[in-house]
């Protein structure tokens, strides 16, 4: 018989060679889609994503809470956006091998041609901020391929800092470590040191980017799409702190495997009698710009994860 301590000693050798084995599979599956044609596999991933991913929970969800965001539409409707939704995220996984490929603007050589374009007022923007000489606090959202914002930073040769949530599988995290150092700036996983990597980027003068839609247990009420939840106001407390400015970036999905990249002017934050910059209000501000961003292509966000809870019903009556 064995005993309790020998049964979790192996247990965790288990679950160890079991990550090691997934860790093998899942890099050498990126490495793969690494060599593969981009647009013709970004392309498959989206029709096999939609064909499976009514099968899944997830799907459940999303449908849950795009009738709850738009209950103007029909039902018919709710499924032309599923399908979007499902199809974006199907791209958006095969296009994860690829990251530093599929970004090819040049804005040395505007006469090549590039599966990413610039409106001139975003690029306008874009140049102004990497040559002001301050900091800033960059926000994005689960929208297109959400990972491209990084990118663009890079190649606008931003000063740049990235908070992301490492992968479960430390294998994947290293692999992304090795890929992305160069093309994204200075990586910052989630965790109780990212504040302070966060400050000391911006004590040097970085632009710091991180997502802010999704739901955040400890964080502050807002209203979305006309309903109360919970968002995390850490860039608002950051700019509280650093007192630099604030810009949005989204990524939107075209026709082709394209992309267009816009930043918007800067936000001024919301502050109170006191001058001081208020964190309720300067979150919920970043979160209007969200779900305006989302209205305009509702098939193209992350709606895989639910935005509203349970614990928020009391909220929303």
């Amino acid at each position: 018989m064995l005993s309790l301590r020998t049964k979790l000693r192996l247990r965790r050798a288990l679950k160890s060679t079991g990550d090691a084995v997934g860790g093998a599979l899942a890099v050498g599956l990126l490495k793969l889609l690494r060599i593969a044609p981009l647009d013709a596999t970004a392309n498959f991933a989206g029709w096999i994503a939609r064909g499976v991913g009514p099968l899944f929970k997830e799907n459940r969800i999303a449908r849950e809470q795009l009738t709850l965001a738009f209950p103007e539409k029909s039902a018919a409707e709710i499924d032309i956006l599923l399908r979007g939704v499902w199809d974006n995220v199907g791209r958006a996984g095969a296009e994860f091998a690829q990251l530093d490929r599929l970004w090819d603007y040049d804005a040395d050589h505007l006469e090549k041609s590039s599966r990413v374009e610039f409106r001139p007022a975003d690029t306008e923007r874009f140049n102004k901020l990497r040559d002001d000489g301050k900091p800033a606090l960059i926000f994005a959202s689960h929208l297109a391929n959400w990972e491209l914002p990084a990118i663009c930073a890079a190649t606008h040769h931003l000063d740049s800092a990235v908070l992301y949530r490492r992968p479960n599988v430390s294998a994947v995290d290293r692999w992304l470590r090795e890929t992305r150092s160069a093309s994204m700036g200075t990586l910052i996983a989630t965790g109780l040191d990212a504040p302070i990597k966060i400050s000391d980027a911006l004590k040097r003068g970085a632009h710091v980017g991180m997502l802010v839609d999704q739901y955040f247990v400890r964080g502050v009420e807002v209203t979305f799409f006309g309903r109360r939840t919970m968002a995390n106001p850490l860039l608002a407390r950051l700019a509280q702190h650093f007192d630099c400015p604030i810009h949005g970036t989204r990524i939107i999905r075209l026709p082709g495997n394209r992309f267009r990249a816009e930043l918007t002017d800067e936000i001024k934050p919301a502050r109170g009698a006191d001058g001081k910059i208020d964190i309720a209000g300067t979150t919920q501000l970043i979160i209007s710009v969200v779900e305006g961003w989302i209205r305009e292509h509702p098939e193209q966000w992350l709606w895989l994860h639910r935005r509203w809870r349970p614990e928020d019903a009391a909220r929303n009556g």
